[in-house]
């Protein structure tokens, strides 16, 4: 690894230690609590831990596995000590997270042979949808790669100018209509486009109401039908984004959307501003879909690729 890759990665592992702040000082001060004076990890202590990790929004069902987890290990060592248990809980929880799909992916790569690398993106309104596509398009256009943008959220006229905008701030084209306009229609003649343009990553923008699941069911079938005659196997990747800062909400849109299409990614945004990170793992373990990226600030650079090791690793690190 080169200097400047040295240095741009020490500069994303800070970002992503400040990011986390507040979830970690949220977390270990409930763990503090749960283990202070104890010499051994026993049942009052798996109980206290209980606790501490559903207050951090790890949540019920993911607290419990990793409760029982720990409950295994101790049931093999009667002595196990309470100093080993940040140990134990950063192996656990890294274990929860599921790896992405794609070997190697990092750093805004995109799989071999896929182009374009179709991306459509799902998400309610407000969790920061149409900020984290055009923070995509910026750093896959810094990566190298070319871009077009589809606005296929034609039920806001606000999805359309704010992805605009977007487009004009990154300098990456776009495809649009006017507001009403068919979604499937809009998404046909970008991924159309994309081929026409050699482009190497066409993101499409969808709507995002959650009023009625049948419809949002039927419209996204409709989407990937007609991109589906242009690129038999597109959307190669349907990335579905969350505001961490949510928490509980975060995994009941996770939940409502899994039902409606098949996500195969997650982007959880907004992790700086919220002490509820924990949620990451909830969705994470529930879901068995991996989180592919996270905000963790507002610049556009810290919409980070996820990696879990660096993640568990900010997250435990008591000193950053």
């Amino acid at each position: 690894m080169g200097f400047f890759n040295k240095l741009f990665s020490r500069e994303k592992k800070e970002s992503l230690d400040q990011g986390l702040q507040k979830t970690k000082e949220n977390f270990f001060s409930r763990i503090g609590r749960a283990i202070a004076g104890k010499s051994t990890v026993d049942a009052e202590v798996l109980d206290e831990l209980e606790e501490a990790l559903v207050g951090a929004d790890v949540g019920v069902d993911t607290t419990v596995r990793i409760i029982k987890r720990i409950e295994d290990r101790v049931s093999k060592d009667k002595y196990l000590n309470t100093s080993e248990l940040n140990r134990i809980l950063q192996e656990e929880v890294a274990a929860l997270l599921v790896d992405a799909p794609e070997s190697g992916y990092r750093d805004f790569e995109v799989p071999e042979g896929k182009k374009p690398y179709v991306i459509m993106v799902v998400g309610v309104n407000g969790v920061g949808k149409t900020t984290t596509i055009g923070k995509l398009a910026y750093n896959f256009k810094k990566a190298g790669k070319s871009v077009l943008l589809g606005a296929a959220d034609t039920f806001r006229a606000a999805a359309v100018d704010q992805l605009t905008i977007w487009s004009d701030r990154v300098g990456v084209p776009i495809v649009k209509q006017q507001m009403g306009s068919d979604p499937a229609a809009v998404a046909f003649d970008t991924v159309q486009s994309g081929v026409a343009r050699n482009a190497d990553v066409i993101i499409i923008d969808t709507a995002g109401r959650l009023h009625n699941k049948l419809h949002l069911m039927e419209e996204l079938s409709k989407i990937k039908r007609v991109m589906n005659k242009v690129i038999p196997d597109a959307p190669h990747e349907v990335l579905l984004v969350l505001d961490g800062s949510t928490g509980q909400n975060a995994l009941e849109q996770a939940r409502q959307f899994t039902a409606a299409t098949e996500v195969s990614a997650l982007a959880i945004t907004k992790l700086d501003g919220t002490a509820k990170g924990g949620v990451v793992l909830a969705i994470a373990n529930q879901f068995k879909i991996p989180v592919k990226y996270i905000g963790v600030g507002e610049k556009m650079e810290d919409l980070q690729v996820f990696d879990k090791v660096e993640f568990v690793d900010s997250l435990f690190s008591l000193n950053s």
